[in-house]
């Protein structure tokens, strides 16, 4: 029997056991570079809640002049909003610090600029991490996915509601903004158990009433809100947009759990997203997103410095450009046979 080969979109040359064994050099590579720096992460938190206050801060004085100036300025507050996610994402990770307890307190304090519940997300998101790629173990943490296959048996009203969900507008403009701001404030419609989340979305929902109710008392509550949530949705649309790029793409990888490998789904499941330096560093880092999923415990400043480091890291091919990530948007089923991820108007195209 002839050895299987792995998927084009690593090299050709390498058969799947080669690439495994790739896998698991990386993976020790990257075991160097998972040390935080206080001094580093410090930093990062109080430059980032800098940039966050005096962008806010800005934008609510910029009512006095015009409200389109406001909205414009609503970009840069949300961008920083997802850097404060970055650094909540790097707590729930226990990356930020060396202290469990010291990542926990601080991912708590994030999620109040973040509106995303700590616990809960650190939850669903280890499930993602440990789950990713895996057709058997779909839907935490994820954007659902469907194969042709599963696709074609559905009904047409649940066709026609996948469609809807994998729609780009549906999808970022309206569903990822109303997920932070008003779905994530119930423990319900989620795919953990509401008994098991509760405490950290009703926990988070009371500090969101104190801090942003005295916000609202202090500016008002029609000004702040319509400053504030023009930089959520802005945070939600970039972060959701990050998180799709990131696993959804063509040349991906999926794979049934006999066949799944862990390493596999990092070096090909999951993207180098390549951004000019100045939103790589807004994004903290989180397109070079194949060595996070090899190591999660890597701080996000040091991801670029592990992929410097391997030349053989650089080599991987999964570099999506900004301009060919747009591309990716409608892609929306799984081809087990072609493996890759393709159009609606693709999948119609592939035989039964």
């Amino acid at each position: 029997m002839a050895t299987p080969q792995a998927p084009s979109s690593l090299t050709d040359h390498m058969t799947l056991e080669e690439v495994k064994a790739l896998g698991l050099k990386l993976a020790a590579h990257c075991m160097d570079f998972r040390d935080a720096s206080v001094r580093r992460s410090l930093t990062q938190l109080f430059v980032t809640l800098a940039l966050f206050f005096v962008s806010f801060t800005l934008s609510f004085l910029a009512l006095q002049v015009s409200y389109l100036l406001t909205l414009l300025l609503s970009l840069p507050t949300g961008i920083f909003l997802v850097r404060l996610f970055i650094i909540q994402h790097d707590c729930g990770h226990g990356a930020f610090f060396k202290s469990k307890a010291a990542n926990d307190w601080l991912g708590r304090i994030m999620s109040v600029f973040t509106v995303t519940p700590y616990e809960f997300w650190k939850r669903a998101h280890a499930i993602h991490h440990a789950s990713c790629s895996n057709l058997e173990r779909r839907g935490t943490g994820d954007i659902s996915t469907l194969t042709i296959k599963e696709y074609r048996a559905l009904s047409l009203s649940a066709r026609i509601k996948y469609r809807l969900y994998r729609n780009p507008i549906v999808l970022f403009i309206i569903g990822v903004p109303i997920h932070f701001a008003i779905l994530q404030r119930l423990p319900f419609w989620h795919p953990l158990p509401a008994k098991k989340i509760w405490k950290s979305v009703l926990g988070l929902d009371l500090a969101l009433a104190v801090v942003l109710g005295g916000a609202m008392y202090m500016l008002g509550a029609v000004p702040f809100l319509i400053v504030y949530l023009p930089a959520l949705a802005v945070a939600s649309i970039v972060g959701g947009w990050m998180f799709f790029i990131q696993h959804q793409y063509e040349n991906t990888y999926w794979e049934h759990q006999e066949d799944w490998n862990f390493h596999l789904a990092g070096l090909l499941g999951s993207s180098y997203y390549v951004l000019p330096k100045i939103m790589q560093w807004l994004t903290g880092n989180i397109g070079i997103h194949h060595i996070h999923h090899l190591n999660s415990a890597i701080p996000n400043y040091r991801l670029q410095e592990c992929l410097d480091a391997s030349p053989e890291l650089q080599a991987i091919p999964i570099r999506i450009k900004f301009f060919e990530s747009l591309k990716c948007a409608r892609l929306a089923l799984w081809d087990e046979d072609g493996q890759r991820l393709v159009t609606f108007g693709t999948a119609r195209g592939v035989a039964a």
